[in-house]
């Protein structure tokens, strides 16, 4: 059976682990060329690694996202290890939650960097490509559809007390992505959001400690739901509980297909039926 993302080449931020790492490996089964790209150089080379075993091709460039110079040498990487761009995927990410008052600047610029900043740079970097690309293709009667999908949140679209930082950085993502689809829609570019609810990863399944972290930049940042929360939060799903990485992974697929080639500026809510 034909691949239907054969020969793509698609660059995945954050999928060296969770959602992102699903991303990767889903679209390099139906044959795209992934570059993937973690904090840690340990989780990216997983990632490609598996991909490589299963007969695809995978790149590693690890860094922040949020560093000023990381963006022109992601899409560098991909123009140089496979010659072009056919799919952005927008995913690295992390929540910092605190109530409005006591919110910290730090916490505030930190989300709002790596969530809207981060994607905005990726998508400058891209567009000089992009376009004499399309403009190539468009005059040679051979016009190609790209993808861009941008991971957003129901934090974005609905709102969620404690994370202002993380929901205004979300919305930012949402109205950046129908600003985007009517920008490059000329060039044959679908530019979607996907808003994820509840999704079990690292970030947000129960921990064994009751203090664990993970390390962002020298930043330790608490992460986890308690228990009972997690459980009420699920009680409110009509699916009746959280999202397993390969289901969020399959909601970005399916804007990144040519069945979705007249999909554009739309914002998929991928939470289980929860509005």
């Amino acid at each position: 059976m034909t691949q239907k993302l054969a020969g793509k080449v698609a660059l995945i931020t954050g999928s060296g682990r969770g959602i992102g790492r699903e991303i990767a490996l889903k679209l390099a089964s139906e044959g795209a060329r992934v570059v993937v790209n973690d904090l840690d150089q340990e989780p990216a080379q997983q990632t490609v690694d598996e991909i490589r075993s299963s007969g695809g091709e995978a790149v590693v460039c690890t860094g922040s996202v949020t560093e000023t110079e990381f963006a022109d040498r992601f899409v560098k990487t991909a123009l140089d290890s496979f010659g072009g761009i056919d799919i952005i995927v927008n995913n690295a990410g992390y929540t910092w939650d605190n109530v409005v008052q006591k919110m910290s600047d730090e916490q505030w610029e930190a989300i709002l960097s790596v969530h809207l900043t981060a994607p905005f740079r990726i998508l400058r970097a891209a567009s000089g490509f992009i376009r004499e690309a399309a403009k190539k293709e468009i005059e040679a009667g051979t016009p190609v559809h790209r993808k861009v999908v941008n991971i957003s949140s129901t934090a974005g679209v609905y709102g969620n007390a404690g994370q202002i930082n993380y929901a205004a950085a979300k919305a930012g993502v949402n109205g950046m992505t129908k600003a985007m689809a009517k920008e490059w829609g000329r060039y044959n570019v679908n530019v979607n959001s996907v808003a994820f609810g509840l999704i079990m990863t690292r970030l947000t399944e129960s921990p064994a400690d009751a203090d664990a972290s993970i390390d962002i930049e020298g930043k330790k940042i608490k992460v986890g739901v308690r228990p009972e929360i997690l459980q009420m939060a699920e009680k409110t799903i009509p699916l009746g509980r959280g999202g397993k990485p390969e289901e969020a992974a399959g909601a970005v697929y399916m804007l990144c297909i040519p069945e979705s080639d007249y999909v554009s500026g739309q914002v998929l809510v991928c939470a289980g039926g929860k509005p």
